[in-house]
């Protein structure tokens, strides 16, 4: 007799899917089941069954079942169980009564917007179900009170939908509903499947470990960058696996009198002994367990004695799993940091484009997005942002929304807001970009400057300088693959050398906007420190945190001051080690991978010659004073907002330019202004008179000899450098 029912593997639902009632099976188990699109399963694991509208997978997964973490704490199961799933009959319901988990307001509107969210979703008696709803960032929750027919029904568009005011206990839904599942966490996918391999599957399977003749894993690290979810994954597993779950926040446990933050580590650990499978989280584990030869207190000291001793000493310790999480890895003492106590030290990326992606789902579940808000453009333009700071994006776009909402429909806000008003409210592409002025990353607060708008129109002439950095910059950070598919390294590092006030600092600006990187300005001398190993450890810092928020930029302005050539020292040897970190971190054995260092100076002689060969500086671009041609778009550039005079020739003064820089320029239009306000203070447009006169008070900046010079040193370097 064949079976009536199929087994599958329970896997984590899609982000769209989540609160939805959705169960998505492969077509080949659909055709099994005998079901087709939008009809019902039913799904049983441990602690019942529930019943889903079906959806197909889009892969080949012919043996999994994918489900949220809502269904899966209903069904008693966990990811990598395997569930029952058969068809089922549902029929329409007549009437669905429902009560709220909380106390809601039941304003004209509201029972039909419930009804609407809950259109053709199976229901059955005692089951929680879930209504998103704009003023709560989670779904709400409402108890299925009874139904008529008293079985599993589905809502339909004649179905009586009543919504009782008196809010249901949450303790009276069994078990409850966890509040951080797997798909709640954007992304990181590998991470959690390392996570679980090392807790779920002891706490789950032991003999498994018993078989194999080894000690289940007793402890994690997770380390990684300040908001990149390493506290959301402990809670997460908590909720997954259904373990005693017991945090502490670091310095919560410290105490001025002898011996009692030793008592309280004790205590938590024999609490979790007691109500084993459990999971002890250490949140901030720096703050309690520094290295002990750099403190100076004696609590810390047998504090991390007495956790060394919980974690591996002569007691067992049995099913508990310690999980710490800290953003300073290596100031936790290292005497934890080995096997048997934290066995895996798991370190937690900021994410990548295909992960900002992700999360960006997760916060946007519940948000009513205009069909212009493109999340994967989105995800493009938030290099080095967080997962904590794209939840701050979300947020600050859906305020930003609720402002222009506010300001347009003339919401009195003494009374309740109708559902029908509020389905106008909506957060569009707009909203997000005034939220991206406001939210930056948390990996750049430190280092983050803000680039003017500059962009390649806003830089007169140069052309073959813009397209040398075009190449050089733009391309490897916009399209890498390009470079992979090609087998060859993009360059590394660019110099640009050349006069004083030719735009060397402007084209460095100008490449920030254009390619889309994170822009880190570094003024030469500011990283000199009078402390010995400062300024190389802020050359580092510099570089990881670069490495940290790819694709970047490191702009190095008068990069002569730092890197002056080695041997001629007069500084106690600051400098020399300033180049010798700098060559390290360029051309070391960490790769810099999406990170370009441009340098600017006009004395390239006194640079060490080690620095200007391919794989540290691969480009020397000489950035020229500007020809005629060139001097006229900068004029024009300069003279783009200006009230000019039917008289100005601005070719002319081009031709009367000669040896301006485009400083010169820039002030030459300055100063004919000036000279305009002068004689009578108020805006008109200005006469080819004032810049005439202006030219006598401005000179020229460059002369031949200096030029020559420059020239003669931009061919000496090409020679180092090919």
């Amino acid at each position: 007799m064949s079976k009536d029912y199929l087994e599958l593997r329970v896997e984590t639902a899609r982000q769209k899917d989540v609160g939805r009632k959705i169960a998505r099976i492969s077509r080949k188990a659909m055709e099994q089941l005998k079901v087709n699109v939008g009809d019902f399963i039913e799904v049983e694991g441990a602690r019942g069954s529930v019943v889903l509208q079906v959806w197909p997978t889009s892969g080949d997964e012919e043996d999994v079942i994918r489900i949220d973490g809502y269904v899966r704490e209903a069904l008693g199961v966990a990811l990598g169980d395997f569930v029952k799933v058969r068809r089922a009959e549902v029929v329409k319901g007549n009437k669905v009564v429902l009560a709220p988990t909380i106390p809601i307001g039941l304003e004209r509107g509201f029972v039909e917007y419930v009804k609407e969210q809950l259109l053709y979703k199976p229901v059955k008696r005692g089951e929680v179900v879930f209504v998103p709803y704009f003023m709560f960032s989670e779904p709400l929750k409402f108890v299925v009170v009874s139904t008529s027919p008293a079985q599993v029904v589905y809502i339909d568009t004649d179905t009586h939908v009543e919504l009782r005011e008196e809010p249901v206990r949450e303790e009276a839904i069994a078990r409850g509903v966890p509040r951080v599942t797997w798909e709640d966490i954007g992304d990181l996918e590998e991470v959690k499947e390392r996570i679980r391999e090392i807790v779920e599957l002891p706490m789950k399977h032991p003999e498994l470990f018993k078989h194999l003749g080894i000690e289940p894993p007793k402890g994690i690290l997770l380390y990684g960058p300040p908001g990149v979810g390493k506290t959301l994954l402990a809670k997460a597993l908590a909720n997954e696996i259904g373990a005693y779950f017991i945090a502490i926040n670091g310095p919560e446990i410290m105490s001025k009198y002898y011996g009692e933050s030793e008592q309280r580590l004790r205590e938590i650990f024999d609490e979790a002994s007691k109500n084993a499978p459990a999971i002890i989280f250490i949140d901030e584990i720096d703050a309690i367990a520094p290295k002990r030869e750099e403190v100076v207190g004696e609590v810390e000291k047998r504090v991390v004695a007495q956790l060394l001793t919980l974690m591996d000493g002569l007691q067992e310790r049995g099913k508990i799993v310690v999980i710490g999480a800290t953003n300073r890895v290596d100031a936790v003492d290292p005497a934890l940091r080995r096997p048997g106590r934290f066995d895996r030290e798991i370190e937690i990326p900021p994410p990548d484009k295909r992960a900002r992606k992700a999360i960006l789902e997760v916060h946007t579940r519940n948000v009513p997005l205009s069909d212009d808000v493109d999340l994967e453009a989105l995800a493009g333009l938030t290099h080095g942002f967080t997962g904590a700071d794209l939840a701050a994006l979300v947020k600050e776009a859906a305020i930003s929304a609720l402002r222009r909402f506010l300001r347009t429909e003339q919401v009195d806000l003494n009374k309740p807001i109708p559902p029908e008003t509020l389905k106008k409210l909506s957060v569009t592409k707009n909203d997000f970009m005034e939220a991206l002025k406001l939210v930056h990353p948390t990996l750049m607060r430190e280092v983050f400057v803000e680039v003017p708008e500059v962009r390649w129109d806003d830089i007169g002439g140069l052309e073959d300088v813009k397209q040398q950095l075009k190449e050089a910059v733009e391309w490897p950070l916009k399209s890498p693959q390009i470079f992979e598919q090609m087998g060859i390294r993009p360059p590394r590092g660019i110099l640009l050398y050349g006069p004083p006030g030719c735009g060397k600092t402007l084209l460095a600006k100008a490449v920030a906007t254009e390619s889309g990187a994170n822009f880190i300005a570094i003024k030469g001398p500011e990283i000199l420190s009078k402390w010995v190993g400062e300024s190389e450890k802020a050359i580092r810092e510099i570089f990881r945190r670069a490495r940290q928020v790819a694709p970047a930029i490191i702009f190095f302005d008068e990069i002569d001051s730092i890197t002056p050539a080695r041997g001629y020292r007069t500084d106690a040897g600051v400098t020399d080690r300033i180049v010798n970190q700098l060559l390290a971190e360029l051309d070391g054995i960490q790769t810099l991978k999406n990170v370009v260092v441009i340098g600017a100076t006009n004395r390239a002689d006194i640079i060490d010659p080690a620095l200007l060969r391919p794989g540290r500086f691969d480009r020397i671009i000489y950035v020229p004073p500007p020809d005629k041609k060139s001097r006229l778009q900068i004029l024009k550039v300069h003279t783009r907002k200006l009230p000019l005079a039917e008289d100005v020739d601005l070719e002319r003064l081009a031709e009367l330019t000669e040896g301006y820089s485009g400083a010169d320029l820039e002030a030459l239009v300055r100063e004919a202004v000036m000279l305009a306000l002068r004689e009578k203070f108020e805006a008109r447009p200005i006469s080819m008179n004032y810049f005439m006169q202006a030219l006598k008070i401005v000179k020229p900046s460059l002369t031949k000899d200096l030029l020559e010079s420059y020239q003669r040193t931009y061919e000496t370097l090409k020679k180092m450098v090919l």
